[in-house]
């Protein structure tokens, strides 16, 4: 039975590390992907290798498409063919969600930054995850939400959720049904990981197009 490689990008401290862990207990080997905090990186994939999956810790800015395409192919060389996606928003990480000031006071640079980390990384992990599922058939993606859903949101952040919403939706029907693509939006980060889990899990297998939400009731 061939193992299952998931990649998770972000994975430095928080939802990305715990996610890693998380899918290590479930079987699958994983590839850490990371930006910035490369001791929190390879302490995840320790945990990995721990376990006793396999791990590949590789940094990675998942907002350039070279750099995708290279933590694609090392992960296919070294741990074997892609089965599963986690898009972590590279300013998903240890409570960094980006410019959190009203749109009008916030840096141009700030919001570019911002809104590549948080919808360019997805699509272009995602376009190199579907090139290698689809003639497969099979595989799942699973994003997480940029930020928490909070009533006083700034309005950039509001955007960059709701655009995730509508590509984990949209590309939910395009690759369906051999794909699966769904959501999580942020909340307690352990019921974050093990709703991720369950997504790419086959006890999911009819969830499609499908954001949980840990919002708390808010």
């Amino acid at each position: 039975m061939k193992r299952l490689v998931t990649v998770v990008t972000g994975a430095g401290p928080g939802i990305g590390a715990t996610t890693c862990r998380r899918l290590a207990e479930e079987g699958h080997d994983v590839v850490v992907s990371y930006a910035g905090d490369a001791d929190a990186a390879e302490e995840a994939a320790e945990w990995v290798r721990r376990s006793g999956a396999r791990a590949l810790c590789t940094r990675a800015d998942t907002s350039v498409s070279a750099d995708v395409e290279r933590l694609f192919t090392s992960a296919e060389k070294q741990l074997g063919p892609v089965t599963g996606l986690v898009n972590n928003g590279l300013l998903n990480n240890a409570g960094l969600l980006g410019p959190s000031a009203s749109l009008a006071d916030t840096d141009p640079a700030d919001l570019r930054r911002f809104v590549e980390a948080n919808l360019l990384s997805p699509l272009l992990c995602s376009r190199r995850a579907a090139r290698v599922m689809t003639p497969r058939g099979n595989g799942v993606i699973v994003n997480v939400i940029p930020c928490a859903a909070t009533p006083d949101a700034p309005a950039h952040h509001a955007m960059t959720n709701a655009a995730v919403e509508a590509l984990t939706l949209n590309l939910a029907k395009e690759l369906g049904p051999g794909i699966r693509v769904n959501a999580v939006e942020p909340g307690n980060t352990e019921e974050v990981a093990a709703a991720i889990a369950w997504l790419m899990s086959p006890d999911a297998s009819y969830v499609r197009g499908t954001v949980i939400r840990g919002t708390g009731g808010r």
